[in-house]
């Protein structure tokens, strides 16, 4: 058997047999397409249920407007939480190939059982069949136990799923390769590109099917979905490239051992420099001026400490500082994650309100307005990588044409701008409500054309194309290798805390608003309501965040491998 060339392998890289992966017969675009194919079915499954969900909530599950986007965020919440959990188990137990595989079976047990809550015709009260707009008939609760079951375990799937697919696509690409590391970077974008192609086809298929035929057949469709994604991934198996821990070491043990070292020799004076890995001389600690307190985990142990004690490596002491470099840039993006819940609850509300017939007697579904976001997406995507960034490169000389934080900063420009225009449109609504006498006539349309909502949806897409894509890429990049799920994981926590600062802030203002008898803002009638109180407080919050975003994004040094 030929012996592969060192120079056409891949370090930190096995093929599906575990021998050193030869760069030629793996990886690359010819295995990233097949991981992108299962991306686009999964978002096809995922949004098929989430994009809808609160008119499923309050249709057939006759919940109140509040109640509903309380329990859409809270969901919405939760499944961009738990990749927490499943980049966990897929760095440090199971790799990434196998999580995959698992929370695949796992989606498509919940999925099934979504959609047997909904064809099982004993779940539906007799009395309701004829009236579906009786809000006083209520599903039984047993109904509403097993169906946000069936719910919830999907989002424990997609935690599973979610952050390991994205960061097994990119592992497909070397980093430290020139070429592909430039085809890494157009990985992300054209990751995003094929995901929003699939969140297009659902909003415009299952949404019509959902409100117009059968909520079963609505839900089944994305089961048969992930059923075939999770063969087409399995039909690349040969042709992956598999990452690995090049120090065979638990990644976050690794980190663990910096913070413990750094305070049991919390009185001893951090080294400005130490030998490197290869005792050829010495290294001076990247982003020395950061975080210099865990540089106090490199100092020797003295005679009086106690035996036994670990004294850290470099990249062990740079791997804890890149995790803590992340921190405020995250907690800057909140409120962008805020602003982005908002397009899947009240937006869809609004929509419902207004006139949507197109020609005589078709009835536009509220949610698929939601198509409008990504399909700026998929129209913007290619223009930003075939277009935009060259010209960038030639200004900048920057592989990525614009740095990830650059990316991120404009995106939170858009969402925030998104915000002021949806205020101007409800605004304009209610004015419209008002003058037709229709304010106490919750059911009447609101002689207001829904294409007024377009041009907030298309703000929030390119928001997306530039925030979300460069939060993807750069919390993938300025991981440590062992712990790049956990990477994509923290990105997606961001909605998921996002979500939750949405349910609180649409709680609170309810309560507040809608003390002594009075219509809050979330009025179930939003003619007497004031979304538009709400979009402007947003717009200001997403002013405050961007300005200390820019503080962040300012200090913040990369890490090596990163151009700058």
């Amino acid at each position: 058997m030929e012996v592969p060339l060192l120079g056409d392998t891949v370090a930190g890289a096995v093929d599906y047999k575990g021998r050193p992966a030869i760069r030629s017969d793996t990886g690359r675009w010819k295995s990233s397409g097949f991981i992108i194919g299962v991306e686009i079915a999964e978002r096809f499954s995922y949004c098929g249920i989430g994009s809808n969900l609160i008119t499923y909530l309050t249709g057939p599950l006759k919940q109140s407007t509040v109640t509903a986007a309380v329990n859409v965020n809270t969901w919405s919440g939760v499944a961009s939480m738990l990749p927490l959990l499943g980049a966990f188990v897929a760095d440090a137990y199971l790799g990434r190939y196998w999580t995959i595989i698992f929370a695949s079976l796992l989606y498509i047990l919940g999925l099934a059982l979504l959609t047997l809550s909904a064809m099982i015709p004993s779940f539906t009260p007799p009395c309701c069949h004829n009236n579906i707009n009786m809000t006083s008939c209520r599903p039984p609760q047993y109904h509403i136990i097993f169906f946000f079951s069936s719910l919830y375990l999907v989002a424990l799937a997609q935690g599973g799923h979610k952050p390991c697919v994205q960061a097994f696509g990119a592992d497909q690409f070397d980093g430290e390769h020139p070429e592909e590391c430039k085809s890494r970077s157009s990985f992300f974008n054209w990751w995003y590109f094929g995901m929003c192609g699939g969140i297009v086809c659902s909003n415009l298929i299952l949404t019509y099917i959902q409100d117009n035929l059968n909520w079963g057949l609505g839900f089944g469709i994305p089961c048969i979905c992930m059923m075939v994604a999770i063969t087409v991934f399995l039909l690349g198996t040969k042709t992956y490239r598999y990452s690995f821990n090049v120090d065979n070491d638990n990644p976050f043990r690794r980190i663990a051992q910096v913070f413990v070292a750094a305070v049991r020799n919390r009185r001893a004076t951090p080294p400005t420099a130490t030998v490197d890995e290869e005792g050829s001389g010495t290294l001076l600690l990247h982003g020395a001026n950061q975080f210099r307190f865990l540089d106090k985990a490199l100092a020797t142990v003295s005679e009086n400490s106690k035996k036994g004690w670990v004294v850290c490596s470099v990249n062990q002491v740079e791997e804890a500082k890149a995790l803590l470099r992340l921190v405020p840039i995250w907690t800057a993006c909140v409120v962008f994650a805020v602003v982005d819940a908002q397009s899947t609850t009240f937006f869809t509300k609004q929509g419902a309100t207004m006139d949507r017939s197109i020609g005589s007697g078709f009835q536009i579904p509220p949610a698929s307005l939601q198509t409008f976001i990504n399909l700026s997406i998929v129209i913007f995507m290619p223009i930003y990588d075939r277009v935009l960034i060259p010209i960038a490169r030639a200004f900048t000389k920057k592989p990525s044409g614009i740095t990830m934080l650059q990316r991120i900063g404009i995106g939170i420009v858009f969402s925030m701008t998104s915000m002021v225009v949806a205020a101007l449109v409800e605004r304009e609504r209610l004015q419209i409500a008002s003058d037709s006498k229709i304010v106490d006539m919750p059911e009447a349309t609101v002689p207001m054309s829904v294409w007024w909502l377009v041009p907030q949806y298309i703000l929030c897409g390119i928001a997306d194309a530039f925030t979300m894509v460069g939060l993807q890429e750069f919390f993938y990049d300025q991981m440590p290798r062992g712990l790049r799920s956990v990477g994509l994981a923290l990105y997606l926590s961001i909605f998921g805390v996002g979500s939750f600062l949405s349910s609180f802030l649409i709680s609170a203002i309810e309560k507040f608003t809608g003390q002594d008898c009075q219509d809050s803002w979330f009025s179930n009638n939003l003619n007497r309501a004031h979304l538009d109180y709400f979009y402007w407080l947003l717009a200001g919050l997403s002013s405050l965040g961007f300005l200390f975003y820019l503080h962040f994004a300012k200090s913040y040094v990369y890490n090596r491998g990163y151009n700058i």
